[in-house]
C-alpha cells in the first residue's frame, strides 16, 4: 500500500516536523482560526443548545448529553433542565452531575507516538502517556484526550483534542473511518492467510476482520499493508496471533485521511483548518 499524504505543509505557517508552537500568538483585533475553536455562546445573541454547549465543553457527544438533561443531571443556573432544545446563554452556569462546565476552545492535534507510550490521560503504574509528548502547557491544560487507543508498542498516528462529539464520531463504526496499517511479521506470510484475514478470524468467540490486507514489498512476504474501518482492542495483532504469527512492529500509517509526513516520532503539530473541516465532514458534522 502507498503511503500518500493529503497534508501539505505550509512553509509559513511552520517547519515540517515543528512541535506546534507557532500559533499562540495574535494580534488583539485578530480572529481565532477555526482549529482552535469559537465559543458559540459569545457569539450568537440568542445562546446556543444546551447539548451541543455541554459538548463544547468536552463533557461527551450531543446524543449523551440529552441522554444527561433528560435523566435530570444538568443544571441552569441550580435548576435542573429536562427539556430538549434549552438554550444556554452567555453569563449563564451550567452544571452536570453537580460539575461546573465551560465550552473550550478546541484543539486538535497530530502526534506520531513512539513505542513504549501508553494513549490514555492517565497511568497509575506511572508510565509515560501520549499528553507527556504534547511540551506546551498551555495547550495541555484543555481537557486533551486521545482518540482511541494504539497499544503500547504500536507506534505512528493518533489524533489529540477536547472535541468530544468529534471524537466520539471519528471512533463510532457506523463513521467506517479509515485506519491503514504496516505490519512485519518474524515470519513470511502465507496468501491463504492473507484471505482469511478479510473474511474474518474468530478469536475467543469474536471475529476480527480486515477490509484490505496486501503484500507491501512483494516478493518481501513479511510485511503487510491493513486497512480496517473499526478498531478493536489489539485487532491487527490478535489476528495475526491466531494465525501463528509473531509480529514485530506495527504502525498505523494513516487516519481518517491524515498522515504524519513532517512530523517526526515522539513530536506533533495542530491540525490545519483545512483538515478539521474535512474531519467534520467525515463524520456529518457541521
Amino acid at each position: 500500500m502507498n503511503r500518500k499524504s493529503n497534508n501539505k505543509h505550509s512553509s509559513k505557517s511552520r517547519r515540517p516536523g515543528s512541535r506546534g508552537k507557532t500559533n499562540e500568538r495574535r494580534g488583539p483585533n485578530r480572529r481565532p482560526h477555526a482549529d482552535q475553536g469559537i465559543n458559540e455562546v459569545e457569539e450568537d445573541p440568542k445562546g446556543v443548545r444546551l447539548n451541543r454547549y455541554i459538548a463544547q465543553a468536552g463533557v461527551c457527544s450531543r446524543r449523551k448529553a440529552d441522554e444527561l438533561i433528560l435523566e435530570g443531571r444538568v443544571r441552569i443556573n441550580g435548576d435542573i433542565v429536562k427539556e430538549l432544545g434549552t438554550r444556554v446563554q452567555k453569563n449563564d452556569l451550567v452544571d452536570v452531575g453537580g460539575r461546573r462546565i465551560t465550552p473550550q476552545r478546541h484543539e486538535y492535534l497530530l502526534v506520531n507516538k513512539p513505542a513504549d507510550v501508553i494513549t490514555t490521560n492517565s497511568d497509575e503504574k506511572g508510565r509515560k502517556i501520549v499528553l507527556d509528548l504534547i511540551d506546551n502547557n498551555k495547550v495541555k491544560q484543555k481537557g486533551l484526550f486521545p482518540v482511541g487507543r494504539l497499544d503500547r508498542n504500536t507506534v505512528g498516528l493518533i489524533l489529540v483534542t477536547n472535541d468530544g462529539e468529534l471524537a466520539h464520531r471519528l471512533m463510532h463504526p457506523s463513521y467506517e473511518v479509515e485506519k491503514l496499517y504496516k505490519v512485519r511479521t518474524r515470519e513470511p506470510i502465507r496468501r491463504e492467510d492473507i484471505e482469511k484475514m478479510m473474511k474474518g478470524i474468530d478469536v475467543e468467540g469474536e471475529t476480527y476482520i480486515a477490509d484490505k490486507v496486501e503484500y507491501i514489498k512483494p516478493p518481501k512476504l513479511n510485511e503487510l499493508g491493513v486497512r480496517l474501518h473499526e478498531g478493536k482492542n489489539r485487532h491487527i495483532r490478535r489476528m495475526l496471533e491466531a494465525l501463528e504469527y509473531t509480529v514485530t512492529y506495527l504502525e498505523r500509517v494513516r487516519y481518517a485521511g491524515l498522515t504524519t509526513e513532517g512530523v517526526r516520532r515522539g513530536h506533533w503539530r495542530r491540525l490545519k483548518t483545512v483538515e478539521i473541516k474535512r474531519l467534520r465532514r467525515l463524520v456529518k458534522l457541521k
